[in-house]
């Protein structure tokens, strides 16, 4: 998943635009800025990251549906005068139709939106910091809503990550909807 960064590598980052959105995300830069800097392989995310980017720049209400978390991240970067944008994590929408319904009810001040954009990000949540993605919707919602909004960030980051930890900790066990291969002789 990591490469060490060499010095062939590291002037091909500085021509790779996803490499560059990468620097700017706060937790690649300080592992840069020690001197040990391992890169993400970006062949390795399953998406093009430029098409993903261009979905966030572009999008009024996105959704990101994430590999192991069933809830579904929710970014709706609509405002207006004491309405700034929205991003939390909702449950999965059995239609589209539900979904926006669902978006109306979590912002009864707009109108139903004209689209929802969507992609699926098919690797951890982790991955989505370190690759620069989350920081480039970060930066986005942030320019729109301003600290409150950065804030509200950090928060569902949290929550990700807790709600991923507990999808793995459920598959090790067997929980939940999961069963175990192999079973602990007692």
């Amino acid at each position: 998943m990591y490469i060490l960064c060499t010095d062939a590598l590291r002037a091909h980052t500085a021509s790779s635009s996803p490499w560059r959105i990468a620097l700017r995300c706060p937790t690649m830069r300080i592992v840069h800025d020690k001197g040990m800097w391992l890169t993400p392989m970006i062949d390795e995310y399953g998406v093009d990251l430029d098409e993903v980017l261009r979905v966030i720049d572009t999008a009024e209400v996105l959704i990101v549906r994430l590999h192991l978390v069933e809830e579904r991240l929710l970014i709706d970067f609509r405002s207006k005068p004491g309405v700034g944008p929205l991003i939390t994590i909702v449950p999965r929408a059995e239609s589209l139709e539900d979904r926006f319904r669902s978006i109306k009810k979590l912002r009864p001040g707009f109108a139903f939106p004209e689209k929802v954009m969507s992609f699926r990000w098919p690797r951890t949540t982790a991955v989505l910091l370190v690759s620069g993605v989350w920081q480039h919707i970060v930066d986005r919602i942030t320019d729109i809503g301003g600290i409150e909004t950065k804030e509200a960030c950090g928060k569902v980051m949290e929550m990700l990550f807790v709600k991923e930890n507990a999808e793995v900790q459920a598959a090790i066990r067997g929980s939940g909807h999961y069963q175990t291969l192999w079973q602990r002789s007692r």
